[in-house]
Parts: structure tokens; C-alpha cells; sequence
């Protein structure tokens, strides 16, 4: 499944590269604008960052997030410094169909898989940042990439697996906003070890050519920022792209 995605600062669409603040472009479509062109294009699932919520809890932008679902057909899932299960009850109540969850559940992965026995694992997303380091480790980034966990990402999911786990968001670092293309064999490699797992592969896409590579990866999604932002494919390519076997 294609899954386009945006991310909003103070209610505009904007992309960070590698995740830093100060290295923000932002776009002119309005996030409805953006939202309305991917779901008449085709998409089925769209993702949504609140960037300010991310940054700072008391700034998520709640009526903006509730305005725009309830004017956008296709479901929403939701991220963006969910830290409590206010958090998470806030965004499911204003109509996202997932919340995606990322440093929390490296740090509290018991009071996640609270949330995902209270509001169904299918409702819960697992965000997972990796950098992979010298010796090959999968090594999951919190607090904004800026700190290493300690956990590897097979860790956290064997963690999670009880809890009946379904979707991952896995970003390889290296990879976010660069245009350069996936880490495909990350993905193989997670897909191959965990099939009972959906996984969505985010970063790193800059042409067809990196989607068609992500074909027979297992991967059940693929987020798309940067490169619909910059007319560098539509939807609609890119949903054939991924249709044609």
C-alpha cells in the first residue's frame, strides 16, 4: 500500500531534513489542498506528523488534526510526541484510524502495550528510527534521533510480539528525506523474521525506480514524503508502480 504523508507545523505542510528543526521546508498546498489531490489520486491510507505536537505536548494542533479528518475520506494515521494515553485517546477521538508511537515505546514499552490491550494492537503503530551501526546492529534513535536506545529494533518487537504487535514504521535514519532510496534489505531482513508484522518503510524514496525495488521486500506499506511533495511522481504512479507485478 502506498501511504502518502505529511508532516504540519503550526497547520502547514513542511518536510525537516534528517529530522532537524532548523533544516525545515515548507510547502504551499494547504494540508486539506495536499490531502484532497492524494486521496483523489487514489490513496487508501494516509500518515500525518504533528511536528509541533512532537516538540512539545501542549502545542499539538488537535483542532487542526480534527478539522482535517473529519473533511478527508480515506483513514489517517497519527504521530508526533504521543506520550500518554491522553495522547492516544485524544487522536483516535478527533478520527485517526492509527496512532503511531515512537520514543515512548522504547522507553515505556509496558505502558504501550497497555494502550494497545485498551484500544486493539491494530489501532497502535510502532515508529522505529534505526541507525545501523559499525558492527551491523540495528540500533533504535530516540528523542528526536538525537540519543541510541540501547535496543536493537528486533529486540523491541520480540518485546512487543505478545502484545500482538501488528504495524511498524521502520526509517533508516540515513535514509529520511535524502531521496536516495530505501534500505531494501533492511526490510527483507524484518519482513523474513517477522511475518506476523505489517511494516511500512519510510525514507530515502526519490523516484519509482526505489518502490519497484521495495517489491518482494514483505513490506506491507510505504510512506512517501518528500519526493509527492516535490513532483517527483503522483499517487497514482507510484499505486502502479506498486500494483505491477
Amino acid at each position: 500500500m502506498i501511504i502518502p504523508a505529511i508532516d504540519l507545523i503550526n497547520g502547514k505542510v513542511v518536510r525537516l531534513y534528517q529530522g532537524d528543526y532548523g533544516q525545515k521546508t515548507e510547502y504551499s498546498a494547504a494540508p486539506q489542498e495536499r490531502f484532497d489531490l492524494y486521496v483523489a489520486e487514489g490513496a487508501q491510507q494516509l500518515h500525518l506528523v504533528d511536528l509541533d505536537g512532537a516538540k512539545d505536548a501542549s502545542q499539538r494542533q488537535l483542532s487542526v488534526i480534527r478539522q482535517l479528518l473529519a473533511q478527508t475520506p480515506a483513514p489517517v494515521q497519527i504521530g508526533g510526541g504521543v506520550r500518554s494515553e491522553q495522547d492516544v485517546s485524544d487522536l483516535l477521538a478527533a478520527g485517526a484510524n492509527r496512532v503511531v508511537i515512537g520514543s515512548t515505546a522504547v522507553k515505556h514499552p509496558e505502558m504501550v502495550m497497555g494502550w494497545m490491550e485498551k484500544y486493539g494492537a491494530e489501532h497502535i503503530v510502532l515508529a522505529l528510527d534505526v541507525n545501523i551501526n559499525a558492527a551491523g546492529q540495528r540500533m533504535i534513535a530516540v528523542a528526536g534521533w538525537q540519543q541510541d536506545s540501547g535496543v536493537t529494533i528486533e529486540a523491541l518487537i520480540e518485546q512487543f510480539l505478545p502484545a500482538g504487535l501488528k504495524h511498524v514504521l521502520c526509517t533508516d535514519i540515513s535514509r529520511d528525506g535524502t531521496l536516495q532510496g530505501s534500505n531494501v534489505e533492511l526490510y527483507r531482513t524484518l519482513c523474513s523474521a517477522y511475518p506476523q508484522v505489517r511494516f511500512q518503510a519510510s525514507g530515502g524514496i526519490g523516484g519509482l525506480a526505489d518502490i519497484d525495488a521495495l517489491k518482494g521486500s514483505g513490506v506491507a506499506g510505504i510512506i512517501l514524503g518528500r519526493s509527492l511533495l516535490e513532483g517527483k511522481f503522483s499517487v497514482k504512479e507510484a499505486i502502479q508502480c506498486w500494483q505491477d507485478a
